[in-house]
């Protein structure tokens, strides 16, 4: 499981750094460069690595029974929401013919996706705290 966490982090923001390299070529196509079918290689990676991340995360707090556990489980339901319009956006992206660098560009300044890795910055500071407090053992 500490691998899976953090696998999907960095999956995760590797993509939305890769986006936005891709935003800044100014690419009216992903058909058209070796960086577009990159691109789809992370958005898909992106897909797989936030699905299910929510349960991934309230699995590592279940098992290190962490406290106050219900406010663990409040942003863990913030965090599944992200994650879902996240994927949806990830999702309507995808499912687009071409896939020009200012789609890119909309889609870096996406609200859902920005709450989304804020999100993870906010648990991955929260768990380097409690591990360095000795409370957690998860690298995430």
């Amino acid at each position: 499981m500490e691998n899976s966490l953090g696998e999907r982090c960095n999956v995760i923001e590797e993509c939305y750094e890769f986006m936005l390299a891709y935003a800044a070529q100014g690419l009216p196509s992903d058909q058209e460069s070796q960086s577009g079918t990159q691109l789809r290689e992370f958005l898909h990676r992106a897909v797989d690595a936030v699905s299910g991340l929510a349960g991934s995360y309230l699995a590592a707090v279940t098992q290190e029974d962490v406290e106050p556990a219900d406010r663990y489980q409040a942003f863990l339901a913030v965090l599944e929401r992200d994650a879902n319009d996240s994927l949806a956006t990830l999702g309507l992206v995808l499912a687009q013919p071409a896939i020009s660098s200012q789609l890119i560009d909309n889609l870096n300044a996406s609200i859902h996706l920005r709450a989304l890795l804020t999100d993870l910055f906010l648990i991955d500071e929260i768990f380097k705290l409690q591990r360095n407090q000795g409370n957690l053992a998860v690298t995430s």
